[in-house]
């Protein structure tokens, strides 16, 4: 016993405080969800006064479009999911078993344009976009389109390093052994690389819906109508504007809007598991 004490005892205590210190956020944005005062200060560890007066306000409050936001954010996240995984696994495949003029030079320009923070390109994407909706105001600035444009411009570059890695661990006896079978580069990609690929295209995905889901300061630039705004930038004005620090509100909007997300896990949980590289050859 004394042993165990002295081996184990640091690592248990240690992990408990870990885990208080992650899920207490989470506790006091629960527990501010329910009170209808709408503040963060907590009286009891336990509360006894329950309110669903948050909630209802999200969906009674004619001044507060809740189902729009959660409708545009889940169209923008899930379409900028989609064409993530579909653009950066042909360019993965592509850079990893095609041979073609500036092969090289594009994925090398690729990988630097990731070194810079995007954060340094914000104004010159909003000049940009700016610019454009004078001739294209459907995909300029204050537009969910061309909010989404940006959204995949930036996720490009790590999608396909991260699925052309894994196209790279395939090994190549198996498109050798299709093109003996007489399969095109077309047929060798659908019928060889996606199905093995699944674990990966499920991370992509999760990732980019989760990131643009989340995602905040681009959303806030670029989308200033209140009807086109994603859940994020609504939510802001409960702690930031007409509403000024109603947490209540903000806390129960909160929880709602993580709702799609942990479906989104807990559905592709098995793709994910079974990893990033399980399954390129059998037997």
């Amino acid at each position: 016993m004394t042993k165990w004490l002295r081996e184990n005892l640091w690592r248990h205590i240690t992990g408990i405080i870990m885990c208080v210190f992650a899920l207490f956020p989470l506790y006091l944005v629960v527990i501010t969800s329910f009170n209808e005062s709408g503040s963060l200060k907590i009286t009891s560890f336990i509360p006894t006064d329950i309110s669903f007066a948050n909630y209802k306000l999200l969906f009674t409050d004619e001044r507060i479009p809740y189902m729009t936001w959660m409708k545009n954010s889940l169209v923008i996240a899930s379409f900028v999911a989609v064409v993530s995984v579909v653009v950066g696994a042909a360019s993965a495949f592509a850079f990893s078993r095609l041979k073609f003029k500036g092969k090289k030079a594009g994925i090398q320009i690729l990988l630097l344009i990731q070194m810079f923070p995007a954060i340094l390109a914000l104004s010159a994407v909003y000049v940009i976009m700016e610019r454009v909706y004078t001739f294209a105001p459907g995909l300029g600035l204050g537009t969910q389109a061309g909010l989404i444009l940006i959204y995949l411009g930036g996720a490009m570059g790590v999608n396909i390093w991260l699925l052309k890695g894994f196209v790279d661990s395939i090994p190549t006896e198996l498109d050798e052994a299709a093109k003996i079978d007489g399969a095109t580069p077309v047929q060798t990609y659908w019928l060889i690389f996606i199905p093995l690929a699944a674990p990966v295209l499920a991370v992509v995905a999760l990732l980019s819906f989760i990131g643009t889901f989340n995602e905040f300061i681009l959303a806030r630039l670029f989308l200033v109508d209140m009807e086109s705004r994603t859940v994020a930038v609504g939510l802001q004005q409960f702690i930031g504007g007409q509403f000024s620090e109603n947490w209540g509100p903000f806390a129960a909007g909160s929880i709602i809007a993580s709702i799609p997300i942990v479906i989104i896990f807990l559905s592709l949980q098995r793709y994910i598991i079974s990893g990033l590289t399980a399954g390129s050859v059998k037997g």
